[in-house]
């Protein structure tokens, strides 16, 4: 999760498509920018352990731009598949 808020952060796209499960991730990403990506903070953990195959975590991402400040909050859902963990989806709000 972490290493995803960072790559927001600095535009790597190339992580985030990497850390995105393949059944789920868009053909194309395209990041604003004009957005800085400068908090985050971790809400709730649910699994996601070294004997998990699964777990989620419910974060608050907070972001400026041009029309001002806003925040984030998803609770997303990660499964390691051959040893790695992938971003699968989230629910905002």
């Amino acid at each position: 999760m972490r290493s995803r808020f960072t790559a927001f952060a600095v535009g790597d796209v190339a992580h985030l498509r990497a850390s995105w499960h393949p059944t789920t991730r868009p053909e194309c990403l395209d990041l604003d920018p004009d957005v800085r990506w400068y908090r985050l903070d971790v809400v709730d953990v649910v699994a996601g352990g070294p004997f998990d195959d699964d777990g989620e975590v419910a974060f608050r991402a907070f972001h400026r731009s041009a029309d001002g400040r806003g925040v984030l909050a998803e609770r997303s859902r990660f499964v390691r598949d051959d040893g790695r963990w992938y971003y699968l989806d989230g629910v905002v709000g």
